[in-house]
């Protein structure tokens, strides 16, 4: 065994013990230390960058790390395994159960310390609960709920805070405690039904009796004639019934916690996903759960280390406890609803493509080990079909398309890219695997949406010299690249003459470089005023995944129009969703051939609109009955049976597009 020290830039430790041979991404999954690993571990991403700081590792050279970064002590975690050493280094401490005989204690030569960097575990060291200060914050789910009323969908639920008095037990009354306060309910409600949930069971007797027999109960309306009490609290608490609204990304996790009665948002957070570092695309995760463990592994991911660390951060930010959360929303996409549940996703990916469910009803916190009230309901956006989920279908639900006789073109941006396109006759489904490229996979300097993240930038076209904003407070330092950034860098320097249709570097400049290879890179910012080991810079390989990434979406937008005999002119209006910044600019990705090339005032920008549709699904019963029947009218497309979907997406590959008439208004270079 050897000793392995994981250090981290708070000053905290993990310490644990591995094999010889293993690699050290193994070692830090079986140690539940989160290290990003997109690729899962096949040295493709180069994101799991650690620096070894104690000890040796028998460490591969790739084109990630430069000489001087290797020198300094950063290695890929993926690619450098545990290996023996002929003395052990002065810091190696055996522990009280690890073997005492000299034999086995020689194996603890090979002790090994290092650091993991904030980037490399940012999906969890950059989990934050939002400032709701702002109106910018919220106005995006006041504005789903405006435009949802106006849709007809009226905004009420069946949970409501009762106050009861009753009578104080004696000598001459000796009615239980359980009766007492049925009958206080049945009186105070109208009805004729009251169940009490273990819950109430019990806490009763200890409250009514620390309440002079006032108390206030939080009861759900089960039937017209029957409510159940839920929880109860003394007369004078300030009791809040609170709801929890969850989108699940493949990448990144949101959440809202909101007041069931007022409707009023008390707290959003957000966090990466924990079972990123089992890989970046639902294939690679559907891989891992098949290995012995693996369903656990993945649901722990997700839960354990996801969910429940969110929910208890947002709920200590607003002080309640996790166990007034008596209700929650769950959108994310059919692979992550089926790892959620722990339920064998590997049916999802092979033909005939058939999941365990598609809509299910029967699902309690208690059921997955998640820390809200323990009877509480989770509601699981229905799913449509292999690829296309309840992300999705929440996200068509709030952007009212059904509702609306003008064609609309739903379009979410995530790791896999769905189209939704119709009206309130009809509506078509279809999604392509855009890879995580909007999300910052698969580019060397990318990242998610948090901070220290290039979300915008303009290039000068003579001096080459760029221009950014970044996510975060006011100074702060560029780390890299989010997915609108990636955007506006890569039609910048198309516009500007750097790059060419093709991606590839044909001006030179101070900011182009040209490795030993002659692949080509752009430095945006270097890395003496960057938070960052090294240059933030786009390469080439950068530029041609994001080509295949945008061609993805343009293709799979043609294919599912000419599936229906429609063409581009036909879309009255676009709605764009997708956590990938602040905004897009859609003029700039209509200029790299992402979006169809119609007029700007078409296109609107809707944020993450599956945690809005979640939010409307948790807070009003019309809602969450309006997205199943949503789901039931949508027909799925599937782009792999479709023949020209090859033809389409290679003819994408390109800026724009290899047919330049498809793009008039842009400007070839």
């Amino acid at each position: 065994m050897f000793k392995v020290t994981f250090q981290f830039e708070n000053g905290s430790e993990t310490v644990g013990y591995a094999l010889e041979g293993e690699s050290l991404l193994d070692v830090a999954k079986k140690m539940n230390v989160a290290i990003d690993a997109p690729c899962n571990g096949n040295a493709a991403c180069g994101k799991c960058k650690v620096k070894l700081v104690g000890g040796d590792l028998d460490t591969k050279k790739t084109s990630h790390i430069s000489d001087e970064e290797f020198a300094q002590g950063w290695r890929l975690a993926c690619v450098s395994k545990i290996k023996a050493v002929k003395e052990a280094p002065p810091h190696s401490v055996r522990r009280q159960d690890a073997p005492s005989t000299e034999e086995n204690a020689s194996h603890l030569d090979g002790a090994v310390k290092v650091l993991v960097p904030d980037i490399a575990s940012a999906y969890r060291s950059r989990m934050k609960v939002a400032d709701l200060s702002s109106a910018e914050e919220i106005q995006i789910f006041e504005k789903t709920k405006a435009d949802m009323v106006e849709a007809g969908i009226a905004f009420h639920n069946d949970f409501e805070v009762v106050t009861v008095q009753m009578d104080e037990p004696s000598l001459d009354d000796t009615m239980p405690d359980n009766e007492r306060l049925i009958w206080a309910v049945e009186a105070a409600c109208g009805v004729s039904k009251v169940k009490l949930t273990f819950v109430v069971l019990k806490k009763l007797a200890e409250t009514l009796r620390n309440s002079s027999f006032a108390v206030k109960c939080v009861i759900r309306k089960a039937q017209e004639d029957k409510v159940e009490v839920l929880d109860i609290y003394p007369a004078a608490d300030d009791v809040k019934v609170c709801g929890l609204a969850v989108d699940i990304g493949t990448t990144t996790v949101s959440a809202l916690i909101i007041d069931m009665i007022t409707g009023e948002i008390l707290a959003k957070g957000s966090s990466g996903n924990g079972q990123i570092r089992y890989g970046a695309d639902v294939i690679n995760r559907i891989i891992e759960q098949q290995k012995e463990g693996g369903r656990k592994k993945l649901q722990d991911a997700i839960i354990k280390e996801t969910l429940n660390p969110m929910i208890h951060q947002m709920c200590g930010s607003i002080g309640i406890s996790p166990r007034q959360v008596y209700r929650a929303s769950i959108a994310g996409n059919t692979t992550m609803n089926h790892l959620l549940l722990g339920v064998d996703a590997d049916p999802v990916r092979m033909e005939p493509f058939i999941p365990t469910f598609f809509e299910t009803d029967s699902v309690f916190a208690q059921n997955l080990g998640l820390h809200l009230y323990e009877h509480a309901r989770v509601i699981m956006a229905p799913n449509i079909g292999s690829y296309v989920g309840g992300d999705i279908t929440a996200g068509t639900l709030s952007s009212t398309i059904w509702n609306k006789d003008e064609m609309s073109l739903f379009i979410d941006l995530g790791t896999n890219g769905e189209l939704v396109f119709g009206n309130s006759e009809f509506m078509m489904s279809c999604a392509c695997s855009a890879g995580p490229a909007f999300e910052g996979g698969d580019i060397s300097c990318g990242m998610r949406a948090t901070y220290g993240a290039i979300e915008a930038c303009v290039i000068d076209k003579d001096t080459m010299e760029p221009t950014f904003t970044i996510v975060g407070d006011e100074g702060q330092k560029p780390v890299g690249l989010c997915g609108s950034g990636i955007i506006d860098v890569i039609s910048e320097l198309f516009r500007c003459g750097i790059i060419s249709p093709k991606g590839k570097f044909i001006r030179e400049g101070e900011r182009v470089r040209h490795d030993q290879y002659g692949m080509g890179s752009f430095v945006l910012e270097y890395k003496e005023n960057a938070a960052s080991v090294k240059d933030i810079e786009i390469t080439e390989v950068d530029i041609d995944s994001f080509i295949r990434a945008k061609g993805a979406i343009f293709s799979a937008i043609r294919v599912m129009l000419q599936s229906l005999d429609f063409d581009v002119s036909m879309i009255d209006h676009v709605y764009v969703a997708g956590g990938i910044g602040s905004g897009i600019n859609m003029r700039n990705a209509v200029s790299i051939g992402m979006f169809p090339d119609i007029d700007m005032e078409k296109f609107t920008y809707i944020g993450n609109s599956s945690l809005s549709g979640a939010y409307a699904i948790l807070l009003s019963n019309e809602a969450e009955a309006k997205v199943s029947e949503v789901a039931h009218n949508m027909t799925y497309l599937e782009l792999s049976n479709e023949p020209t979907y090859m033809d389409e997406f290679v003819a994408s590959c390109f800026l724009p597009h290899t047919d330049a008439g498809l793009f008039p208004t842009v400007t070839m270079k």
